[in-house]
């Protein structure tokens, strides 16, 4: 026993047995008797008594609620400067409208803390963390402002309001609900919500969690979080976006469209669908309609991007309740489900039913068969491996592998497909989906779930999907008899790299290569028209692997022009991530990435890559090994473009791709 552990009042329970010794291991009560299990030790006796003056100060009711009712958190992971994860903002009002009478943009945004209600050995543990995070996401927001502009209309719903929902039904079981905010960003490095749940969730003895995050990096963070404290949890997922129509394109349109439309107005190729380049009908104007109307209102990108791939994933796991991937964000639908979701939770804390309960082999291989069905992103599979290896379960790039060779590609969904999230939703949505693939022994039905069901039981009773649809191929049909993720290896990419290859831009590629050493050098070359059409190129953007970027950004603007300029000549590779929202011939996650002098690094402008999907190969073959030596001993590393601050400890940190680049896991 630890002597943090020996030191607890007498009578404050047992270590927990679910616990993992990697952590700090709190005292709970047994399961099977009073729900309170961790929160018991500031509210038991008198122990902590100004523990329990400032929560009666929170707002705890009454002395039996204070010594017998369960905390659970709710964390809401939100920011107004993004539909993916808006916020309410009631209690900002009066300051925004002042902002915005400056004609300021105005963006709020959340992170987290600890309180002195829990002043107990472990609270400090965690409280001095705190400072470091939120220094970290106040400046990654700050940046953020340079692209994200408000729309004061849309100020209401989604993510915090769901809390809010969540939280009236967790005190309706008699139970004490605690919203806090989680911080979370659209697009940059991964770290953060994880840790600030497990930060709040273990500093405050939360006896569970309800986490709602709203866009693809903040679900694997919620995951990872769940798997640290192992506390009873579910996950909502809020929800996708309602799909948007340009009137100048004639056509429904999305986020994505935006991105490919800036590729064909750099090349000249943008045109309104009837009477194109007439008065209110130029190119120009076709931009501004789609920014104005991609995105209707709020909700995570509609496409099966990587907010919906891990949304879908995360249901397949049984970490979800049934229908929560696909549930738009501004359905009646969410709004129940938010409801009952403050219902089950009280069933997995009375059923002991917790996180690494349910994030099995079985469940990670669930994962992976509906993301290569549904054609998702190839973020997923940088996200299982780091979700895994949080909870100690072991996948590789090899399962990967193994399950896109077996696994069919069925979906008809956006990026490279016709249809929508919203799509799906109208036909039965994810459970509907999963139906079919346990019916097909595709999907292991029988794995558990948070509502102490098997995942076949969860959605027994939901429709089978109509036999006239046409967004999921039947089996004898597919799209792709293969998954469209294919990991790579070969003198390129000795450790691995991940492609997207659904096959309607062929199996193999061949082309000369052109470096660029950040994504923004080939953002100019796109956006100047300097991509030649007459020549199979490999554009390569090195430095922005996890340490290199730092972060691995990801690179969909490149990505995106390269699809709506029609350069069908170019393949894409860097040590970087794409989008979910990404599509045509692209290889990401190289490994060794370049700013470790992999052989990314050494490339030069004129080599010949070869990148086969069929033997799962990228090669430069017109240097052997001795000269990939010559080069490696003349290469230096360049000088870090940050040294200080919280980027700097994440490059410090981080592990490869390969292997989920997580950030805690090092040498002893």
């Amino acid at each position: 026993m630890s002597s943090d552990a020996a030191s607890a009042p007498e009578g404050a329970g047992i270590i927990d047995p679910k616990s993992d010794s990697q952590y700090i291991q709190f005292r709970c009560l047994p399961p099977g008797g009073q729900l309170n299990r961790w929160s018991h030790i500031l509210t038991r006796e008198h122990d902590f008594p100004a523990s329990q003056a400032m929560l009666y100060g929170a707002g705890v009711p009454n002395k039996d609620m204070m010594k017998n009712a369960p905390h659970v958190g709710i964390s809401t992971i939100w920011w107004e400067g993004n539909p993916v994860s808006i916020a309410s903002g009631e209690l900002l009002g009066s300051a925004t409208n002042k902002l915005l009478s400056f004609c300021l943009v105005q963006v709020s945004f959340n992170t987290f803390t600890t309180s002195l209600v829990t002043i107990d050995r472990h609270t400090y543990d965690f409280s001095t963390h705190c400072k470091p995070i939120f220094i970290f996401f106040v400046s990654l927001i700050l940046t953020s402002l340079l692209s994200a502009v408000i729309v004061r209309g849309k100020l209401t719903g989604a993510v915090l309001e769901f809390g809010k929902i969540v939280k009236r039904g967790v005190e309706k079981q008699k139970m004490l609900a605690w919203q806090y905010n989680a911080v979370g960003v659209s697009d940059a490095i991964t770290m953060g919500g994880e840790d600030s749940i497990e930060t709040v969730t273990c500093a405050q003895h939360h006896d569970a969690n309800i986490s709602i995050p709203g866009c693809d990096k903040n679900m694997p963070g919620v995951i990872m979080a769940a798997a640290r404290h192992n506390r009873p949890f579910i996950m909502i997922y809020g929800g996708t976006i309602r799909k948007g129509y340009s009137n100048l394109l004639e056509r429904d349109v999305n986020v994505s469209t935006c991105y490919e439309a800036a590729g064909a107005f750099a090349y000249g190729t943008l045109q309104a669908k009837t009477n194109g380049g007439a008065a209110g009908r130029t190119p120009s104007d076709v931009m501004s309609d789609l920014e104005q109307h991609a995105c209707p209102g709020v909700g995570a990108c509609g496409g099966m991007y990587t907010a919906n791939t891990m949304a879908t994933a995360i249901e397949a796991m049984g970490l979800t309740l049934p229908g929560s991937s696909s549930y738009p964000a501004q359905s009646p639908e969410k709004a129940r489900e938010c409801e009952r979701a403050a219902e089950v939770i009280k069933t997995t804390m009375e059923k002991d039913i917790r996180p690494r309960d349910l994030l099995t082999r079985e469940s990670f291989e669930n994962a992976l068969v509906i993301t290569m069905i549904l054609g998702g992103s190839t973020n997923g599979v940088l996200h299982f491996l780091a979700m895994a290896n949080t909870a100690e379960v072991p996948l590789t790039l090899e399962d990967v592998d193994r399950v896109s060779n077996k696994t069919p590609y069925l979906a008809d969904l956006a990026p490279s497909g016709r249809y929508l999230m919203e799509d799906l939703y109208k036909i039965g949505g994810t459970p509907s989906v999963l139906k079919m693939l346990i019916a097909e022994g595709l999907i292991n039905g029988n794995i558990p779930t948070v509502t102490g069901r098997t995942l076949a039981e969860n959605v027994a009773d939901w429709p089978s999907l109509p036999p006239d649809q046409r967004i999921i191929r039947p089996l004898s049909d597919p799209i792709k008899e293969s998954g469209h993720i294919r990991v790579l290896r070969g003198n390129f990419a000795p450790d691995g790299a991940v492609a997207k290859i659904t096959g309607k831009e062929g199996l193999s590629f061949t082309g000369k290569a052109r470096v660029f050493n950040k994504e923004h050098e080939l953002d100019t070359a796109l956006s100047k028209g300097e991509i030649p059409r007459d020549e199979n190129l490999v554009l390569i953007v090195r430095y922005e692997g996890p340490k290199g970027g730092p972060g691995m950004p990801e690179q969909l603007r490149a990505s995106a022009a390269i699809i709506g300029a029609g350069l069908k000549n170019i393949a894409l590779v860097t040590d970087g991530r794409y989008s979910g929202a990404s599509h045509g011939f692209i290889v990401g996650h190289v490994t060794p990435e370049a700013a470790v002098g992999g052989p990314i690094a050494l490339v030069q402008d004129g080599d010949t890559i070869v990148i086969d999907a069929v033997k799962n190969r990228i090669d430069i073959t017109n240097v052997d090994d001795a000269e990939l030596a010559a080069r490696k001993k003349t290469w230096k590393p360049p000088v870090p473009k940050v040294r200080r601050g919280a980027l700097a400890k994440y490059a410090r940190l981080v592990g490869d791709a390969s292997h989920g680049a997580v950030t805690d896991q090092w040498e002893n």
